[in-house]
């Protein structure tokens, strides 16, 4: 059974998209749509502007979402999915290339997310790190520890996590961790997602997702909270709402999509993040990337 993936947030560089803008006309098609229904050009800020333009929230989200899923339509009867899941705003992407939104309301739904998380990142100092090399209830324990926000934010494989949190308390896990990992690094983001900090922005997204026009996928879709496949729409919803504030419990999805007969996962959109992730949780699966 065939698995396609989808990458969220970090995942992200300049010049993302030009080549598939340059190559295909589908993709030139909704790259034009894409900056009209946003009412500034998008396809600028990928295609021209700097790391620090794409780290910005507001456009590193949309941006993703395009070429992830501009992609996934460039692939037309070869995209074939028996499941999906996406990392984060990957989720979004994901959807979107199932069917469950159309193109626009799934570039609509983004952005108000990102907008929204914006919004949160420029009130309060705030960040994201990867902790590699030491079990999840490690890095749990010793965020627990630390006076202020700080949280375990994606549960990415075995002895990959990232926490996420007031930079304050960042920074104390970070320094904690050290002596123990292999490596601890600050993400390119500029906010504390999947964490306590985003619950300012949980009503305006609520309203955002309850006016997207969803509609059944054609293949269930594994989300971010459990891990569990799923086409029933308003679970769906309430699921892309909870992830907001809830980890990503990216491990445990690709081990229910690998326990339900995926032995082939394709990433779509930027990088190979993801596909470095799968091969961590199970080396023996197949894996291959459209970027």
């Amino acid at each position: 059974m065939h698995a396609y993936l989808f990458p969220g947030q970090g995942t992200q560089f300049p010049g993302m998209g030009k080549k598939l803008y340059d190559d295909s006309k589908l993709a030139k098609d909704y790259f034009k749509k894409a900056n009209s229904i946003l009412g500034f050009s998008i396809t600028d800020i990928m295609f021209n502007g700097s790391a620090a333009d794409l780290k910005q929230t507001q456009f590193c989200q949309p941006a993703i979402f395009l070429h992830s899923y501009i992609l996934s339509k460039t692939l037309g009867k070869a995209f074939r999915p028996n499941m999906v899941a996406g990392h984060s705003l990957g989720e979004i992407s994901a959807l979107a290339a199932i069917n469950a939104l159309d193109f626009e309301s799934g570039l609509n739904l983004i952005t108000k997310r990102a907008t929204a998380m914006q919004k949160v990142c420029d009130n309060k100092t705030m960040g994201m790190a990867v902790v590699v090399g030491l079990y999840d209830v490690i890095v749990k324990n010793i965020c627990d520890q630390i006076d202020g926000v700080v949280v375990p934010a994606n549960y990415n494989a075995l002895h990959q996590v990232v926490i996420s949190g007031e930079m304050k308390a960042l920074n104390e896990a970070t320094e904690k961790l050290k002596p123990g990992a292999i490596r601890v690094l600050n993400l390119p983001v500029n906010g504390a997602f999947h964490s306590p900090l985003m619950n300012p922005i949980v009503e305006e997204f609520t309203l955002a997702v309850n006016e997207a026009k969803f509609k059944r996928p054609i293949c269930p879709i594994y989300q971010n909270i459990k891990g569990r496949p799923t086409t029933n729409i308003e679970l769906i919803k309430s699921n892309l709402i909870a992830q907001l504030t809830h980890p990503v419990m990216w491990r445990h999805t690709i081990l229910h999509m690998i326990e339900d007969g995926a032995t082939d996962f394709t990433e779509i959109g930027p990088g190979n993040f993801l596909s470095n992730l799968v091969h961590q949780i199970d080396s023996k699966v197949k894996t291959c990337r459209v970027s």
